[in-house]
């Protein structure tokens, strides 16, 4: 599933395609959302905003479209008029004079009401967002130490978007690397600087991954671009003390870890 930084990227694309430009048309395939179609038509997209791994589409008119890839969907740009082959199916088409973005395979979806939005149990259920600029370490080291998480694993809390929206699995073993922290730990057992470590990278791997990764090599990283310095790199020295890296299974998914460094 992608995480986060990749959906926030996918944003990002969608954004540069259509925002601001009148919409020429709008189709939905789920017939609850169609008596919205013709609405939509002159409108424009003012903002995609990102909320963890799912997308707020917002029209200049007020709605919202909410959708989340969840494990299959993908947008993809086109040139207006285009029909890509592809054996997907398609969801929603938004189309302005010159490009289309279409989302195909997802299932969640639906049209809100800013009200709704605030009200929508997926997006009251997630903390906050890794790539709000305006989320500081020290909001996640309080969040950290409250009482919902503090004696939570982080092998299972560094997945939980109630505590962090836009993490996921990558993320987790990269960010317990930088640490130099075992899964097993939990925030009421750390020191002061185990904890400000931990904080600072909650959010510096989300946002260095979203700024950087997929530009020139995925395989650099924690440096000018972002690389893998233990996931997917089981087998593998670590770059930071030469002890091999493992790979286990840990809240169902897999997790890499270098047992020298991360204590």
């Amino acid at each position: 599933m992608p995480e986060g930084p990749e959906i926030r990227r996918a944003a990002d694309t969608l954004e540069a395609a259509i925002q601001g430009k009148p919409l020429t048309a709008a189709w939905f395939a789920f017939p609850e959302l169609q008596p919205f179609q013709a609405s939509l038509i002159g409108q424009h997209v003012v903002r995609m905003q990102t909320c963890g791994k799912a997308l707020l589409t917002h029209f200049s008119g007020g709605l919202v479209l909410y959708s989340h890839n969840q494990l299959y969907g993908v947008w993809r740009v086109v040139k207006a008029g285009a029909q890509p082959k592809t054996t997907r199916i398609l969801r929603v088409r938004l189309e302005t004079a010159d490009k289309a973005i279409l989302l195909y395979s997802a299932s969640d979806i639906a049209i809100l009401t800013p009200e709704q939005v605030a009200q929508h149990p997926f997006l009251t259920r997630i903390g906050p967002d890794v790539l709000d600029m305006s989320l500081t370490v020290d909001d996640v080291k309080a969040r950290l130490l409250s009482p919902r998480f503090n004696r939570r694993q982080f092998s299972g809390l560094l997945l939980d978007q109630a505590f962090l929206a836009g993490l996921g699995n990558y993320l987790r073993v990269e960010i317990l690397w930088q640490a130099q922290l075992a899964p097993r730990h939990k925030a009421a057992e750390l020191t002061e600087p185990q904890l400000d470590r931990l904080a600072t990278a909650c959010l510096s791997i989300p946002r260095l991954s979203y700024q950087t990764r997929g530009q020139v090599d995925e395989n650099t990283h924690h440096g000018a671009l972002f690389r893998f310095e233990v996931f997917h790199r089981a087998g593998k020295k670590c770059r930071r003390c030469g002890e091999i890296i493992e790979k286990t299974t840990l809240s169902s998914r897999p997790f890499y870890w270098c047992p020298g460094c991360q204590k």
